[in-house]
């Protein structure tokens, strides 16, 4: 079964970086989309970066020409480097992942498989 597992989460200030990491397992790589959403206090869940099995991306507004999302399918590693971070991007990150592809979800990954999540706190 698919597994997903964060890391990379921590506290920075405002204009900082975080690359978030995300080891995966458990499935084949036919048609999938992989990315992440977000989650804070109060609020909905967020849909952040995905990327699909052939190779396109694409990203929430709030998010876009800041963040960049990434696979290394030797190390079975997806990542989410987050440059000029902002108060507004404090929240729980999760890794996600859906049997289908990203343009059937509009690259929104929220409701697939996830993980634990990993906190990122912009102050």
């Amino acid at each position: 079964h698919v597994q997903l597992v964060e890391s990379g989460g921590g506290s920075v200030q405002a204009g900082g970086s975080l690359r978030l990491s995300c080891e995966n397992s458990g499935y084949t790589r036919s048609s999938y989309c992989m990315g992440w959403f977000r989650q804070a206090p109060g609020k909905e869940r967020e849909r952040v970066a995905a990327v699909d099995s052939d190779g396109s991306t694409g990203y929430a507004d709030s998010v876009k020409g800041r963040f960049t999302i990434s696979q290394d399918h030797a190390k079975n590693m997806l990542y989410l480097q987050m440059n000029s971070l902002k108060p507004e991007d404090t929240a729980m990150y999760y890794c996600a992942f859906k049997y289908s592809t990203c343009y059937m979800s509009d690259y929104d990954v929220r409701g697939g498989y996830r993980g634990s999540g990993t906190q990122v706190t912009v102050s």
